[in-house]
């Protein structure tokens, strides 16, 4: 059931059809986001291998990118852009929270947005198409688990009553951040150490995005002393950002 409310939670796949799921589960779908990473960097390596065959790489990464953005409803872009022009344009801690809880996009989250892109686009032309596509679905599933590890540094920001979605995640227990970081490592550690298709080298990549959300989670503390589900979304995009340029230098 758990997995089925993070699915349900984490893509817009009409899961919810299957099974009502309660309420509760949704407080504690967050250890098992890297599980969702799975299906979404899995959808986006496949969409990317497939057109890759066909077309020039830098499309089929288009295309790809395209089928992420529909299997998520742009959930975490929409996190960036919020968190952008809270964290841009907010002087107070209150002020910071009412921009990103306001629905419409400034100036800073458009900027943003452009740049994101425009870096993302970029890695065709520096990967050939079979390590982009095991980059991806590694980058995916550890930038989840590095962004998911805020629920456990920071409290919400806001109550439960005021926030977007009505619900605050629950901190991890132990089981379940085994679990989160099983899910998070396995798709690289697989890859480099067990059938040997990335060099293992690959694996020292890992600590990029672990250290870009600490120090996300310190600009967090200070402005507004805590995090929100925009926070999430934008720390699992800059973490994976991070660990595909930093794949660049080691390709």
């Amino acid at each position: 059931m758990r997995l089925l409310a993070a699915l349900t939670f984490f893509t817009r796949l009409p899961l919810w059809r299957i099974r009502e799921i309660p309420a509760a589960y949704f407080k504690r779908v967050v250890p098992l986001w890297p599980v969702a990473g799975w299906l979404t960097g899995g959808v986006t390596a496949g969409v990317l291998w497939l057109c890759g065959q066909v077309m020039p790489l830098t499309l089929a990464w288009v295309l790809a990118l395209a089928a992420r953005l529909l299997l998520t409803g742009c959930l975490h872009e929409d996190g960036l852009a919020d968190f952008l022009d809270g964290f841009g344009g907010g002087t107070t801690r209150d002020r910071v929270l009412a921009i990103m809880k306001d629905s419409h996009i400034g100036t800073y989250g458009v900027i943003g947005l452009i740049v994101y892109f425009a870096l993302m686009l970029q890695l065709p032309s520096a990967l050939p198409l079979e390590t982009l596509c095991l980059t991806v679905l590694c980058g995916d599933c550890w930038a989840k688990c590095c962004a998911a590890q805020l629920i456990n540094f920071l409290p919400y920001a806001r109550t439960e009553e005021t926030a977007k979605n009505k619900t605050v995640y629950s901190r991890m227990t132990l089981p379940e951040l085994l679990v989160c970081f099983f899910f998070g490592l396995a798709p690289a550690l697989t890859f480099s150490f067990g059938l040997g298709w990335l060099p293992r080298t690959f694996c020292c990549l890992l600590p990029v995005p672990l250290v870009l959300m600490l120090l996300l989670t310190l600009l967090m503390k200070r402005r507004i002393q805590g995090y929100t589900g925009d926070c999430c979304g934008a720390t699992f995009l800059l973490c994976e950002l991070a660990f595909y340029l930093s794949s660049v230098l080691l390709f």
